[in-house]
């Protein structure tokens, strides 16, 4: 080889070095950013007239894992999904309260259960009847606070599911422009890593939306799909549409079209929880929520206020009360109709003929409801009737409970029972996709920087560009030997 060939190979090991400790300080300096992938420089030998003459920087290749990715991003979506559900069962729990909660639904009845008790034993006592009306409105006041929370949480389940639209079409439209960088750099044979690094991020934030699967196509753009199906994009973006209700009360369903479904490029997409072309995901638990899960829950409910009702609504109770008067508990100040039972948790209210804060008297929870006139002070019976018909063994009309008669705080012991249970179950599930997602994180870490590794590879760097420099100083020495002769 020449002193020239020998200049010119030394030359190209130095700029290869440099460019290796470029790389390295990327990858080092990215060690702990998200959706970064590791750096590594394709290195071959040069070949000039035949003959090998030093070194050819090939280019720059991002190394990542796409079947671990890709599953790490499944395991996202299911977080999401688990994590979304618990936290709204956790909620609902709190609601109704646990049993050992002395403001839950069980200690608001066995409050009014004492109370009417107290009062039996001692009918003339005026405060022991504003205790039992005291208590009585505590319980009415409880359950439609139970059913307004219901319904507060599905409008804000409606408010996140507009959220999330709005950051899918951002997302889908950011990964269309990504595409089409990258593709423009491929044509023109530019790095496109750090783009890549970019469109991965972003399709890392629609995992956690929905549950998908990245599809590469020529020249490195990506199709995105959705596990169900759905076309979110492929060349062009798809446009989730959606319209908010603001505010939702009982009753209010997809069905009737009173709340808004999903659309995907302006045709109807289902929201099913389980099967459907988005389930998996926080969006599609967002939608259980509103849909599915809370208005069962104000079913339940429902039928618990409704069986309070019709129990203090017996003939049998209170023979002063007309056709078509109400029990001691109503349906916003009015009778019961069954036809009508859809939100009446929230309209659950005592009969205001016994509450002297709405114009009544104490006097008529002895008397009757429907008395005129105060009677003897020492008559219980009617006390004895509600404590009975709270107590007694009733067959829930609705409510979709498992058959068989029950008391009432047996009634609402199965609700909070089944709540409870739910939410077991739901933590539960929650816990095994974190620790699942955790793993796969792990994983994919594990394929990314090593900071050790990078380190290593800058001393061989720095040896190597120190040995192509001595190279370089020695052909300059025999050069200037040269010159002398």
């Amino acid at each position: 080889m020449s002193i020239s060939g020998s200049f010119s190979s030394a030359l190209s090991g130095l700029t290869a070095a440099a460019r290796a400790a470029e790389v390295v300080s990327s990858n080092i300096a990215n060690a702990m950013t998200d959706g970064y992938g590791r750096r590594e420089l394709t290195l071959s030998a040069r070949v000039i007239g035949g003959t090998g003459q030093g070194v050819m920087v090939g280019g720059v290749t991002r190394r990542s894992d796409p079947v671990v990715i890709g599953d790490r991003r499944l395991a996202d979506a299911a977080s999401g999904a688990r994590d979304t559900t618990a936290k709204f069962l956790n909620r609902l729990e709190s609601i109704v309260g646990s049993p050992d909660d002395s403001t839950s639904l069980n200690s608001r009845i066995a409050d009014f259960d004492t109370a009417l008790l107290e009062a039996t034993s001692r009918p003339e006592s005026e405060p022991r009847l504003a205790n039992v009306m005291q208590t009585a409105k505590a319980l009415a006041a409880h359950i439609a606070d139970a059913g307004s929370q219901i319904q507060d949480a599905r409008a804000e389940a409606d408010n996140q599911i507009e959220s999330q639209v709005a950051q899918l079409n951002t997302a889908l439209a950011r990964v269309a422009d990504l595409n089409g960088q990258i593709r423009a750099n491929s044509g023109t044979g530019r790095d496109s890593s750090a783009l890549i690094d970019q469109r991965q991020q972003v399709i890392d934030g629609i995992s956690k939306i929905v549950p998908l699967r990245e599809v590469p196509r020529d020249n490195g753009p990506v199709a995105l799909f959705t596990t169900g199906g759905a076309v979110l994009l492929d060349g062009r973006p798809a446009e989730l549409g959606f319209t908010p209700a603001g505010v939702i009360v009982p009753g209010m369903t997809q069905a009737n079209g009173a709340l808004s479904g999903l659309t995907l490029n302006g045709k109807p997409l289902s929201t099913a929880a389980e099967g459907g072309p988005i389930s998996g995901g926080s969006l599609a638990a967002q939608f259980a929520i509103r849909d599915d899960l809370a208005p069962k829950a104000q079913e339940k409910l429902d039928a618990v206020a409704r069986d309070l009702v019709e129990r203090f609504a017996n003939p049998a109770i209170d023979g002063t009360r007309t056709t078509g008067q109400p029990g001691l508990f109503t349906d916003d100040g009015s009778v019961f109709s069954a036809v009508n039972e859809t939100g009446l948790a929230q309209r659950l209210q005592v009969n205001s003929a016994a509450d002297p804060a709405q114009g009544g008297a104490l006097w008529r929870l002895r008397d009757g409801l429907g008395a005129s006139t105060a009677g003897a002070s020492g008559n219980a019976q009617m006390l004895k009737n509600m404590q009975s018909a709270l107590t007694a063994a009733r067959n829930p009309v609705s409510g979709g409970f498992m058959a068989g008669a029950r008391s009432f705080a047996t009634l609402s012991a199965d609700v909070i029972s089944g709540i409870a249970t739910a939410r077991v179950n739901a933590d539960d599930e929650a816990s095994f996709a974190t620790a699942q997602l955790g793993t796969l994180r792990s994983m994919e870490l594990e394929q990314g920087v090593d900071t050790d590794q990078e380190m290593q590879s800058l001393l061989q760097i720095e040896t190597a560009y120190a040995a192509n420099a001595k190279v370089i100083s020695t052909i300059g020495d025999m050069m200037q030997t040269l010159l002398e002769m």
